[in-house]
């Protein structure tokens, strides 16, 4: 059996308990245009969520209500038992939530380094850190050099390069790694592969293996079928600014899957949302 087997196996998810990270009934809408009509979300604790959906079917502003970068107009958040109202990313990071989003929030004139710790900086000990603020710039840097070589970015010479200067390949690969590096309760990744070549999407799909090995749940937005196939838990479909169904891969095809999602196809009755 193979390493990557066995340590899917090694998780396991336990649904008879509330979900992690919840939402009901979400409402937004941006003058005439509707982009969350009773948008409803369940995230289980150690699981991957695949989010699927055509292009402006609301996905991307229901993430950004959970991650704290959209404020819904009515409906709630519920994370670890409490209602929440996040009132930006930084107060969902604080919780444990991780976002990429797809704009992937770099600082472009800032270094690499300075992007993966952005916000949560490490002072040098003693009274030049307590004192004088000095950042322990070491410790930045080769943790910043080991998280990139984790997710394979070998055409990255020099993590002090500002990241204005990258590629949108490694500029994703640098978003995906701040994410995965610190996310402690949840990661969330909206099409965490779309810039990236064949070589690092595997190196993408095996960091996100290795994130959920650590007991964290991850929620995966991505058009790239295949990839949901491979590795989600459940997938939520999403249509018309709301969860029309979730789904297990092992029991509907690709193709039914993306039926459902343009509305060719109705869902099962026991998938439906």
């Amino acid at each position: 059996m193979a390493q990557e087997d066995i340590e899917l196996m090694s998780v396991s998810v336990d649904r008879t308990k509330p979900p992690l990270l919840s939402a009901r009934n979400l409402h937004k809408s941006y003058g005439r245009v509707v982009a969350m009509n009773g948008a409803d979300f369940d995230l289980y604790e150690g699981e991957i969520l695949a989010v699927i959906g055509d292009n402006g079917a609301g996905k991307s502003s229901m993430i950004g209500a959970l991650a704290g970068a959209v404020r819904p107009d009515s409906g709630k958040i519920v994370f670890d038992g409490k209602e929440v109202h996040f009132a930006s990313p930084m107060e969902a990071r604080e919780q444990g939530i991780e976002t990429v989003f797809q704009g992937l929030a770099l600082a472009p004139a800032l270094t690499i380094v300075d992007n993966l710790f952005l916000g949560r900086e490490y002072r040098q000990p003693g009274l030049r850190g307590t004192i004088f603020r000095a950042l322990d710039r070491r410790r930045m840097r080769a943790e910043a050099s080991k998280h990139l070589s984790d997710l394979g970015l070998a055409t990255i010479q020099n993590i002090d390069q500002v990241v204005e200067t990258l590629s949108g390949g490694q500029r994703q690969g640098v978003a995906v790694a701040r994410a995965c590096a610190f996310g402690s309760r949840v990661v969330i990744l909206d099409e965490p592969t779309a810039a990236l070549g064949v070589k690092e999407s595997r190196k993408v799909l095996e960091l996100i293996r290795d994130v959920r090995a650590r007991g964290i749940s991850i929620v995966l937005i991505s058009h790239n079928m295949p990839l949901v196939f491979e590795l989600a838990d459940r997938v939520h479909v999403h249509r018309l600014g709301r969860r029309i169904a979730q789904v297990r891969p092992s029991d509907i095809t690709m193709s039914d899957a993306v039926a459902i999602m343009t509305g060719a196809m109705e869902p099962p009755p026991d998938a439906a949302a």
